[in-house]
């Protein structure tokens, strides 16, 4: 996300960087460079023309200027603004006092509302909440077995009354969602693919009805300044309190993203970030501006990390790795756990000092999900007795493994080499300490298995 908008400022601040003193010129050229870059992500003219006019004012002060670093004071006063621009902390859903707690849905056709409905309420299921999703979209052919489909994958109950009026059908769902004691009721509305009158008097019936204590406007982020135009229409007439971004993803520009906050005043919520389900996050403004700008967020990758990764089996894998050494078994299910965890490109552009733009080309070349596959579909080609001694595979079972695996023989054999390069490296790593052991100097990240 943000990949071609990230590239562009990141290289305006390397060249500030090398310089020791920065004059006043240096500091027009940067901000001309940073103006260009984000009017080409698609970011409102307005919003770009406050923000550069912000950050110039910042950083020509002489508190910049004769620093003994000055570009990275520039860069924090970037970052800082930058937060700032997307609502400077994360904004977190209204919760009522008495359940149930009212989320209502709204958007174009095509934005990704019945999806995010089941990402939203699987995300609010995780944080111990009773979700009931409400069929309210009539008008789309298969609306409604959409949303069931979901409810059924996510074990979580979908209200529908069929064909009949929206607004029936939402007072209804409050009064299922009553008796059955669930807190949490969340509405997907019709869209429409433009916006007209007869789509707002529906919703501002169902808002009547609903009294929902979130309006929710769901949008594509891949639509630049037309999800902005949308939601200033939508707030204009229904009074939004947030925004959901679907599809943030595959956004390389970012101009809805950053646009947003200041022509609506709507805060961003949440944006989705992949296909599954579980790739719905909190919206955290500090967060993506350092990943914009190259710097990490380790906090998303610490989370991701602890929703993901089993504490237990880690600990017990670790015990096993310093007294027998790594398995395959071992090693298969590190790579299921990684993969749970997300796209290992939006994994790496978290790492700090791996989210700069060329870094993250380089290493999105070297680690290919494609190759992960293919490791994956060897390893499950093994037997039980193969994966915990490897040692026992020669060449009439490599080429067996091979044919299962829909594979070469080449390919089990690297895989074998770099397995025993790995082993020897993870000994190497427990015999000076294990975790809390320091590496040699000179020693850096290795990544045998994606060479």
């Amino acid at each position: 996300m943000f990949q071609s908008l990230g590239e562009k400022l990141q290289e305006t601040f390397r060249k500030l960087r090398g310089k020791g003193k920065l004059t006043e010129a240096d500091v027009s050229e940067a901000m001309r460079e940073v103006r260009l870059a984000l009017l080409e992500a698609d970011v409102n003219f307005k919003v770009v023309k406050d923000f550069v006019k912000k950050v110039q004012e910042r950083a020509v002060g002489q508190e910049v200027l004769q620093s003994l670093t000055p570009g990275q004071h520039v860069v924090k006063i970037v970052n800082d603004e930058l937060t700032e621009l997307m609502g400077g902390t994360n904004s977190r859903l209204n919760v009522s006092s008495k359940p149930p707690t009212v989320v209502m849905l709204v958007g174009l056709q095509g934005s990704g509302k019945t999806t995010t409905a089941g990402k939203l309420a699987l995300m609010l299921q995780k944080q111990g909440r009773r979700p009931l999703l409400v069929a309210a979209d009539v008008y789309r052919p298969a609306a409604i077995k959409q949303l069931q489909v979901l409810g059924q994958q996510l074990d979580i109950p979908v209200f529908s009354m069929g064909q009949i009026k929206p607004v029936d059908i939402v007072r209804g769902a409050l009064e299922s969602a009553s008796s059955n004691s669930r807190d949490t009721v969340i509405i997907d509305t019709a869209g429409r693919l433009h916006i007209n009158q007869e789509l707002m008097d529906e919703l501002k019936a169902v808002r009547a009805a609903a009294k929902p204590h979130e309006i929710l406007l769901v949008v594509d982020a891949m639509t630049g300044q037309d999800a902005v135009n949308v939601s200033q229409a939508f707030h204009q007439d229904l009074g939004l309190d947030g925004v959901i971004l679907t599809k943030l993803d595959g956004d390389t520009r970012g101009g809805a993203a950053l646009s947003i906050r200041a022509v609506t005043g709507c805060p961003i919520k949440m944006i989705g970030v992949g296909e599954k389900l579980d790739a719905l996050e909190p919206f955290y403004p500090d967060r993506m501006a350092s990943r914009i700008l190259g710097m990490g967020d380790v906090l998303t990758l610490i989370e991701k990390a602890q929703a993901n990764l089993d504490q237990a089996k880690a600990e017990e894998q670790l015990k096993k790795l310093r007294t027998q050494g790594l398995t395959l078994e071992d090693f298969l299910d590190q790579l299921q756990q990684m993969k749970n965890m997300g796209p290992l490109d939006q994994l790496i552009g978290m790492i700090p000092g791996l989210g700069g733009a060329k870094q993250l080309k380089n290493l999105q070349q070297e680690v290919d999900p494609k190759e992960l596959n293919r490791i994956e579909a060897i390893i499950r080609s093994m037997t039980p007795e193969e994966r915990r001694n490897p040692n026992i595979i020669g060449g009439s079972r490599r080429k067996r493994i091979a044919r299962g695996s829909g594979t070469r023989v080449q390919d089990v054999n690297r895989l074998l080499k770099q397995f025993e390069d790995t082993r020897r490296m993870m000994k190497q790593f427990t015999d000076m300490g294990g975790p809390s052991g320091k590496m040699k100097k000179g020693k850096g990240l290795n990544l045998p298995f994606f060479k």
